[in-house]
């Protein structure tokens, strides 16, 4: 009899479970035409069904939720005080449904995504004024430490450190403990960005060696385009909030008093070292020190660049060069080859050392095609030697055709700087000789060559 009773109940809660799926099926597939078609009133009661009954079903209970969670703000937003309960019930649910969504959908094509579902209901709690600093801080917080990879999205990046300066600035946290973390999430914004740039590379070194792209990879071109440039953006805010902090009057003082306990420590050294260089402090004794130790410590890349730099100061330009050199070789990554070898390049331009200058912008280009700033670096070399290549004015002002070309090749690998780039070769063709220029002096399709140091030459257009 207790058999029977045992089989009785397993096949009925089969039954019932093979109808829950059925119902869940049915409603999930109801939910989602709706959405299709953004009939959200429509779409919200099967979704909750299946949200509330089969929470496992399909990520789209949550991706399209969130969709629909925040139209509803929206709308309830949008009616003033007659909304403003809706508005704040659909808040905590989207809330809730950030939670629902850990649980149940942790991962995505094999991938964890803890931090950036972590990451992106604390951004909503940031949008809507959910919580205070130190709630939404502690969020971010827990994104960042529980799963640092798959928190990439730059806006909630960005406020991560926004709250916590916010938190400085309430006095809250020390200017030691801003900077620390500054330091940490303008690296992890580096890292992002420097993923897109090595995607980028893969597909311009196919489009230069003459291969057509398939649409998938003229449509990711555009997608780590669009996302490089969002996150060089975020970065540059960033950068912004923390500018009035970190002068060489706070950072020398601080540094200094933080030195002995940290003379051990390669990763405070060189964020420190770095800070220093970036925010022009490489004058003060400290800086020496910094490097000096960071380099019998752990010999680097970034060390030896740091050498190279203190023996420019000097005026000892071999030993320099040697340095610089020598930081290129130690680095292992090409994105941060093709940096060093940019920075090594604008040392050379301030120098007023064109070749050198466009040999290592040539080497960072090597390293990383879609540098679009290094082929601008090269443009204003050309730029700033016009008076000096050529025999007559019209062969001078023909350099800045040459000029124009390369803004065009950094607009054209470097979304980040496209309409910069786009002025640029705008501003440099205004500047080369017009139609009525190679009209009166015969010029068109006639090919210059310049015999100073840019050893290259130009075909004037045809008319």
């Amino acid at each position: 009899m207790k058999k029977l009773l045992l089989i009785i109940f397993i096949l009925s809660s089969a039954n019932i479970f093979s109808q829950t799926a059925e119902d869940c099926l049915s409603n999930l597939s109801i939910f989602a035409e709706y959405y299709k078609v953004k009939n959200y009133d429509s779409a919200y009661e099967p979704w909750m069904q299946v949200r509330r009954e089969c929470p496992k079903m399909n990520v789209a209970i949550y991706t399209y939720g969130k969709r629909m969670l925040e139209s509803f703000i929206k709308d309830s937003k949008s009616k003033g005080a007659d909304g403003e309960d809706d508005a704040k019930k659909y808040q905590n649910d989207l809330l809730q449904l950030y939670d629902e969504w850990l649980i149940n959908f942790p991962t995505y094509k094999g991938r964890t995504i803890i931090g950036e579902i972590i990451s992106n209901k604390a951004q909503v709690m940031v949008d809507y004024k959910l919580a205070s600093n130190q709630e939404i801080y502690n969020v971010f917080n827990k994104a960042y430490s529980e799963d640092r990879a798959s928190f990439d999205d730059p806006k909630p990046l960005y406020n991560y450190f926004k709250v916590y300066f916010q938190l400085y600035k309430d006095g809250e946290v020390t200017m030691e403990n801003i900077f620390d973390k500054y330091e940490e999430i303008s690296e992890r914004f580096e890292e992002v960005i420097d993923g897109y740039s090595k995607q980028l590379d893969k597909i311009i070194k196919k489009e230069e060696a003459g291969e057509s792209l398939s649409s998938r990879e003229k449509s990711n071109k555009r997608a780590f385009g669009i996302n490089s440039t969002a996150s060089s953006t975020y970065l540059k805010n960033l950068n912004a909030i923390i500018a009035k902090e970190s002068t060489c009057e706070n950072l020398i003082p601080l540094y200094r008093k933080n030195l002995e306990e940290n003379k051990t420590n390669p990763v405070w050294l060189n964020r420190a070292a770095s800070r220093m260089d970036s925010k022009d402090c490489s004058d003060d004794p400290l800086f020496v020190e910094l490097v000096e130790l960071l380099h019998n410590l752990n010999p680097s890349a970034n060390s030896a660049y740091y050498l190279g730099l203190l023996n420019d100061k000097k005026g000892n330009n071999q030993e320099a060069l040697s340095f610089y050199n020598e930081s290129i070789e130690l680095e292992t990554d090409n994105i941060k080859k093709a940096r060093i070898s940019y920075k090594i390049a604008s040392k050379f331009k301030t120098a007023r050392q064109y070749s050198k200058s466009r040999e290592y912008a040539r080497s960072a280009l090597n390293y990383q095609p879609s540098m679009g700033r290094a082929y601008l670096l090269i443009s204003n070399l050309y730029a700033a030697s016009a008076n000096n290549c050529g025999t007559s004015q019209f062969d001078k002002r023909a350099v800045y055709w040459l000029a124009a070309k390369e803004a065009r090749k950094a607009a054209s690998v470097d979304p980040t700087i496209k309409r910069t780039a786009i002025k640029t070769a705008e501003s440099y063709e205004g500047r080369a000789p017009t139609k009525t220029d190679i009209f009166t002096e015969g010029n068109a399709g006639k090919v210059i060559s310049f015999k100073c140091w840019i050893g290259l030459s130009v075909t004037v257009p045809s008319l």
